[in-house]
């Protein structure tokens, strides 16, 4: 399910062929987020800065 979510084809971590144990898994599959994570949180920060710097122009620094 987690696969299907992140847009993994099936069996890309839980396949029995690759052989690690379910803890694994869900550690593998819960760390393949944080890159998205990241990247969301960059362009959040980016959009408001831009916000902020569009607000205060012509202020007086």
């Amino acid at each position: 399910f987690v696969e299907w979510m992140m847009g993994l084809p099936p069996g890309h971590v839980t396949s029995s062929e690759i052989g690690i144990s379910r803890q694994l898994q869900l550690k593998a599959l819960g760390n393949g987020v944080v890159p998205q994570q990241a990247a969301t949180a960059i362009r959040i920060m980016a959009e408001n800065q831009q916000l902020f710097e569009y607000e205060n122009l012509g202020s007086v620094a």
